[in-house]
């Protein structure tokens, strides 16, 4: 537990930022993005970690979202991914053809940022049924273009409020969005451009892939978790990093910007 406190006005609030907490896991989200140029973003958490990360670990960092607005300069925090905010101050805004056909396919975007209710071993992605897909306990959104920039873009960064078996089951219930494994066991001729997914996140650690079609393995842990309480979790033997280490707390300087700037009103902190 980190006790962070932060001064609004004259008001001094102490705050304990776990790694159950959003801002803990937006954080760690943020930091993946130096280095990066242009990230598909989602709305949700990797919204609010790319705001986090143009602030300050990449300031030229471009969004892109699946409306077709591409180098998005919010004035507010968007509500979903046709916010009228989006478009106000952006730099361009695409039809799907050229969204897709160009930036997306064309091999233009480095990072996608994709949510999921399941995500197996392999890095394949549920968000459509949960439970037998003939007879789903639950229904899910479906794909949207998620097939698409798992296909295409050079990375995909998944952040996860859970880490269960439900969540992380060694294979997913039904497949939304294939891994260049299952994409190369279905059909080896078909050409899948991006790495697939590379980073999970979760409240108990990064896992990620460390090649193209390897599987998911432990390579950090956040402070206080044992790896018996992340296996135990894990759907499948998890494998850990040589080089596993625990993960940074978020500075006092990232909480506040979360908090008091990016999401104050908790749409999306919550």
């Amino acid at each position: 537990m980190n006790n962070i406190n932060t001064v609004r006005g004259d008001v001094t609030d102490s705050l304990e930022v776990t790694r159950f907490d959003a801002e803990f896991l937006v954080t760690v989200a943020a930091r993946e993005l130096a280095g990066k140029r242009r990230v598909f973003a989602g709305v949700g958490l990797p919204t609010l970690a790319v705001d986090l990360a143009q602030r300050r670990f990449e300031p030229n960092l471009e969004m892109v979202y699946e409306s077709g607005v591409c180098g998005a300069h919010p004035e507010g925090l968007a509500e979903g991914i046709a916010d009228s905010v989006l478009v106000s101050g952006s730099e361009s805004v695409l039809n799907m053809q050229a969204l897709f056909g160009y930036v997306l396919q064309g091999g233009n975007v480095d990072v996608g940022f994709l949510g999921a209710a399941q995500v197996d071993r392999w890095g394949n992605l549920n968000t459509s049924f949960i439970g037998d897909p003939k007879n789903p306990k639950v229904r899910l959104p479906g794909s949207g273009g998620a097939a698409d920039i798992m296909a295409s873009a050079g990375e995909i960064i998944v952040i996860l409020r859970r880490h269960d078996l439900s969540a992380l089951p060694a294979e997913v219930d039904f497949c939304t969005s294939p891994s260049p494994v299952r994409a190369r066991e279905k059909d080896p001729n078909v050409p899948v451009n991006g790495f697939g997914v590379s980073t999970v996140i979760t409240p108990l650690g990064i896992l990620r892939r460390p090649d193209r079609y390897g599987e998911l393995e432990l390579a950090e842990i956040f402070p206080g978790v044992e790896f018996d309480e992340v296996h135990a979790g894990t759907g499948w033997d998890l494998k850990v990093s040589e080089n596993l280490r625990t993960t940074a707390q978020p500075s006092q300087e990232d909480v506040a910007l979360l908090q008091q700037q990016i999401d104050p009103d908790r749409f999306y902190l919550r």
